[in-house]
């Protein structure tokens, strides 16, 4: 079983193998995580991207990482549900979220993943929530990634992803 941690900061900046970024079907490059990534990675991001697209809600597709520093070699994109009132399968398209980006960093050979708080910003799925998802998902995956890092940006999820570790 891989060994969980939450730190509080920015996601391209991490010391991992792989990223995960928080994208929209297109994989161009968005807002929130999705436009970090894709700045702090440059533009050849969005053009692997669009290359592969679409992908699908619940899904996840890798990329090189271009200009993010070593170590990070890969940046596996996957995307979100959309938050309706929860009545729409999105807690397990969700959880599809974190069990394909572990399938794909397997795939890979990334030992280190870093995840973000997937689908919590404009996608609007309720942040408590999403953490139960994302530390019980991860949990029960069967994988050979060694290490995830939940990499909150603010101090809010951070929190959250931090009471459900414990």
């Amino acid at each position: 079983m891989a060994t969980l941690e939450v730190v509080l900061g920015d996601i391209t900046g991490e010391d991992v193998d792989a990223i995960v970024t928080a994208a929209n079907e297109s994989l161009l490059g968005g807002g929130g995580v999705d436009g970090a990534v894709h700045r702090a990675a440059g533009p050849r991001l969005a053009e692997a991207g669009g290359a592969i697209a679409p992908c699908g809600p619940g899904d996840a597709k890798v990329t090189p990482a271009f200009d993010l520093d070593p170590p990070v070699k890969h940046v596996i994109h996957t995307v979100g549900p959309v938050w309706d009132g929860g009545a729409y399968g999105e807690a397990e398209i969700l959880a599809s979220c974190y069990r394909r980006c572990l399938a794909v960093a397997d795939e890979i050979g990334a030992r280190s993943v870093a995840f973000p708080a997937i689908a919590t910003g404009v996608y609007g799925f309720p942040a408590k929530q999403a953490a139960r998802i994302a530390v019980r998902t991860v949990r029960e995956t069967p994988t050979k990634v060694e290490r995830v890092r939940f990499v909150a940006f603010d101090e809010e999820t951070y929190e959250l992803l931090s009471a459900e570790l414990a």
